[in-house]
């Protein structure tokens, strides 16, 4: 009977690994979202970017 708490305990530690990962990637992703949109809407500095395109009159 040990033996099957032991393999309960390295399911139990699968389990919480994989969401671990599953955490971490989505993690990574968002990064890579939240870096490409600054990249693209700097924060703090739109307003200055805003100029770019000079008014049509």
């Amino acid at each position: 009977m040990p033996d099957a708490m032991s393999q309960d305990d390295k399911l139990i530690d699968l389990s919480t690994e994989r969401a671990k990962r599953v955490h971490d990637l989505n993690e990574k992703r968002l990064n890579e979202v939240r870096q490409a949109f600054e990249q693209a809407m700097p924060l703090g500095k739109a307003k200055k970017k805003s100029k770019n395109k000079p008014k049509k009159r």
